[in-house]
């Protein structure tokens, strides 16, 4: 999904991760830091240095000691980020052969009605092919009626499993296909069949902290680990009251070991939420980052190499484009889309969500090939309507049913819905077309072709209070067709000062 200003959004899908985070994040050289802090405060690097007469050295120094106090001052703002983002590693480093085990709940409450095992197995494998050197081994579908239980499955099936895992060696993980284990069912779990046991939140987070370019989606992705650290940290302390150490006083502070790291996590959490707020009113319109294939289609930008990827774009990203009448508009493309996207997740990101609100029109574009299209359509309206969005921007969706060329004789039976082909490039026009009507009633402005007399002032007055397109001279009869974008009021102005 994007959106568009006088603008577009879109949820994409995976990245071949291998990232490491043994050492942290190493601090960019200082002198970076000094023209990416010129840059934010708008001010000269000269500033001060130019000035002369009896007073100019003073001021001078001034300049630079106000420069250099600056340069520090971010310095030390950049150097307590970059310990924000230090964290251990989510996954083994190196390949890794995995057992795929997908718990099956039949009966209850949380009996999906809305999609099939098989295909969840699916969207699964293509998150572990997305870790560098990783492997599906086996995939497994089990049944469970209690997939809240410390070991997910009942008995019988749980000690078949377990045979299973502990007779073959070739399996060196296990991803268990839920959101989240407790850690004291991943203990159990781990102790049990001998491998390490992973869940979809930590594949996923590790896989949006691979794909995390810039410092925001970093901060955004340490902000979403740090129910994982608490959740981790109940299960240490636990541990600890066993050897008889996790409630007692800490050097005489009053304080237990399991409350000094609960007030670390929190002072953790609230200076991310400052560092995040500091980059919001940061933030620049155009990034250069990665980009999709239709966006690329739209704006003629061939530069951008788009990818069938997972959580390639985990940062905003705007692309300048023209539509029909050579207005120009930007395409935004935020963070995709995934089916049981881990909660703590979307929360994190709801800031770059947020940037929808700002949009003009909003584009959902589906890959309507996939075989839970209309799946994922309920997932993306359920959470724009979870933002809050104003009911005439809701209103504003254009719905766009992309890849029909992979469909034989594809027919929407959506009334309104688009029907393209990104990579051929089909039902591009017509789209175009769609959008620009929707910009044009979204914003108040008519595209209009007026006829004027060269000798008046019409002409300079459109230059004016209107977007000049295009000019047409009749030098016959000294009057021109000239074509603009202008405003409903504009427009009322222009009709009473030169009436026709």
């Amino acid at each position: 999904m994007w959106t568009l200003r006088a603008a577009v959004r879109r949820g994409l899908p995976l990245v071949r991760a291998a990232c490491s985070f043994r050492g942290g994040f190493a601090p960019g050289p200082r002198d970076r830091r000094v023209r990416a802090l010129s840059t934010f405060s708008g001010q000269s690097p000269n500033k001060g240095r130019s000035l002369t007469g009896s007073g100019g050295g003073a001021t001078a120094g001034r300049g630079r000691k106000e420069e250099d106090e600056e340069e520090d001052e971010a310095g030390e703002e950049e150097e307590d980020e970059e310990l924000l983002l230090e964290r251990k590693p989510l996954l083994p480093q190196g390949a890794q052969r995995v057992f795929l085990l997908h718990p099956d709940v039949k009966w209850g409450a949380k009996k999906q009605t809305l999609t099939r095992a098989e295909l969840q197995v699916a969207e699964a494998k293509a998150l572990v092919h997305t870790l560098m050197n990783w492997s599906v081994e086996e995939t497994m579908i089990v049944s469970t009626k209690t997939p809240d239980k410390k070991l997910v499955f009942g008995k019988g099936n749980f000690e078949l499993l377990t045979e299973k895992i502990r007779g073959s060696p070739q399996i060196t993980s296990v991803f268990l296909n839920v959101e989240r284990m407790n850690p004291l069912t991943k203990k159990e779990l781990e102790t049990a069949w001998g491998v390490e046991v992973f869940d979809r939140f930590t594949i996923v987070l590790h896989i949006f902290r691979c794909n995390a370019m810039t410092k925001e989606a970093k901060l955004q992705i340490a902000l979403a680990e740090i129910p994982l650290l608490r959740s981790n940290l109940r299960n240490e302390v636990a541990q600890l009251d066993q050897q008889g150490g996790g409630s007692r006083s800490m050097m005489g502070s009053g304080e237990t070991f399991m409350q000094i790291q609960q007030r670390v996590l929190k002072e953790k959490e609230i200076k991310i939420k400052k560092a995040l707020e500091k980059l919001k009113k940061r933030r620049h319109l155009l990034r250069n980052q990665r980009k999709t294939t239709l966006i690329k289609a739209l704006t003629g930008d061939a530069a951008i190499q788009p990818r069938d990827q997972l959580f390639a774009t985990l940062d905003i990203t705007a692309h300048s484009g023209s539509l029909p009448s050579r207005m120009t508009v930007v395409y935004v493309d935020t963070i995709g889309f995934l089916s049981q996207l881990p909660y703590d997740l979307i929360e994190s990101f709801s800031a770059t969500l947020e940037d929808v609100a700002y949009s003009d029109v909003i584009i959902h574009v589906r890959d309507i090939s996939h075989p839970e299209s209309d799946l994922q359509k309920a997932s993306v309206l359920s959470v724009l309507k979870n933002l809050n969005l104003p009911n005439q921007l809701l209103g504003s969706i254009i719905e766009v049913h992309n890849k029909v060329d992979l469909v034989e004789r594809y027919e929407p039976t959506e009334p309104n819905a688009i029907t393209i082909s990104a990579l051929l490039g089909h039902g591009l026009e017509k789209l175009k077309a769609e959008i620009e009507s929707a910009v044009l009633k979204a914003t108040g402005k008519k595209l209009l072709t007026l006829k004027i007399k060269l000798e008046g002032a019409q002409l300079s007055w459109l230059y004016k209070e209107a977007t000049v397109q295009e000019v047409d001279v009749i030098p016959e009869n000294g009057t021109a067709n000239v074509k603009v974008i202008i405003s409903n009021s504009a427009y009322g102005k222009y009709r009473k000062l030169f009436p026709i």
